[in-house]
C-alpha cells in the first residue's frame, strides 16, 4: 500500500514537473514550432482523405441520398465546437487556480477558431435542414444552444479586446467562459431531453450502430482533420500573443538577434 502511494506521488509530481516545463513561454514557444508542421501534415493528408472517402466512396444513403454527405463538414464541425469550449474552460480554470499565463493565450487563442467551427456547424446545419425539414432554420433545442455557442464564443473574444489590460481581460474572459461551460452538456443532451427536429446520436450508439462502417471511417478521419488544424491554428495564434506578450523578455530579445543582424 504504502508503495502505491510513493509511485502515485511521484506520478503526481511528474505530471506537474512537465505542466510547469510546457507552460514555460520559451518552451512552449520552441516546441509548438516544431510540432505546427507535423500537425499541418496530418492535418491536410487525413482532409483529402476523408473529403475522398466521404464526398464520393461512402455510399448513397438509402432516405437522405446524397444531401447526407455534407455531414463530413457539419458533424465534424460541431463536435469541434463543443471540444474547443471544453479546452478553454480547463484553461481558465488552470488560469485561476494557478495563475499560469500560458492557459490564458491557449484560451483567447482558440476563440476565434472555436467560433469559425460553430459559424460552420450552423451553416451546414441550415444547408442540410433545406432539404430535410423544409426550411432554412427552426428554434430547435440543439440549434438554439449551437447559436448561443455561437454568440459566446463572439463575446469572450469582444470582452478580451474590450479591456486595455489584458491580465484583468483574462480574468473576465476567464470566469465568462467557466460559466458558459453549463451550454455544453445542452447542447450535447439536447436530443434526448427535449422533443427536436434534430436526428438523435449516431456515431457514438456502438451497442447498435446507426451508420455505416463505409461513412463512419470518412467521418472520424474528418474529425482527426480539423483537431489538427485546429491544433495548427491554435499554436500559431498562441505564438504570436506570446511574442506580443513577451516582447521585453529576454529570450524573446535572444530570439529576434540574429533577424536584427540580417
Amino acid at each position: 500500500m504504502s508503495i502505491y502511494i510513493i509511485d502515485k506521488k511521484i506520478m503526481i509530481k511528474a505530471t506537474w514537473s512537465f505542466i510547469q516545463k510546457f507552460s514555460s513561454p520559451p518552451h512552449f514557444y520552441r516546441i509548438s514550432g516544431k510540432m505546427q508542421p507535423w500537425f499541418m501534415a496530418i492535418f491536410i493528408g487525413t482532409l483529402i482523405y476523408g473529403l475522398i472517402g466521404g464526398l464520393y466512396l461512402a455510399p448513397t444513403d438509402y432516405q437522405q441520398g446524397d444531401s447526407f454527405r455534407i455531414i463530413y463538414v457539419h458533424v465534424p464541425a460541431a463536435w469541434m465546437s463543443m471540444f474547443i469550449y471544453m479546452v478553454m474552460a480547463f484553461c481558465a480554470a488552470v488560469a485561476l487556480i494557478w495563475r499560469i499565463k500560458l492557459a490564458d493565450i491557449v484560451l483567447i487563442s482558440s476563440a476565434p477558431i472555436g467560433a469559425m467551427f460553430t459559424a460552420i456547424a450552423l451553416a451546414t446545419g441550415s444547408i442540410w435542414g433545406k432539404p430535410m425539414w423544409g426550411t432554412w432554420w427552426v428554434w430547435d433545442a440543439r440549434l438554439t444552444a449551437e447559436l448561443i455557442l455561437l454568440f459566446l464564443y463572439l463575446g469572450i473574444f469582444a470582452l478580451y479586446n474590450a479591456v486595455e489590460d489584458k491580465r484583468t481581460g483574462s480574468r473576465f474572459v476567464s470566469i465568462l467562459v467557466l460559466v458558459g461551460v453549463v451550454n455544453i452538456p445542452i447542447i450535447h443532451y439536447s436530443v434526448e431531453w427535449w422533443a427536436t427536429l434534430h436526428q438523435g446520436p449516431t456515431v457514438t450508439k456502438f451497442d447498435k450502430p446507426s451508420i455505416h462502417i463505409d461513412m463512419l471511417i470518412p467521418l472520424l478521419v474528418m474529425a482527426i482533420s480539423f483537431k489538427c488544424y485546429y491544433i495548427t491554428t491554435m499554436f500559431s495564434r498562441a505564438r504570436t500573443e506570446l511574442l506580443e506578450r513577451e516582447s521585453n523578455a529576454k529570450w524573446v530579445t535572444k530570439l529576434l538577434v540574429p533577424t536584427k543582424a540580417d
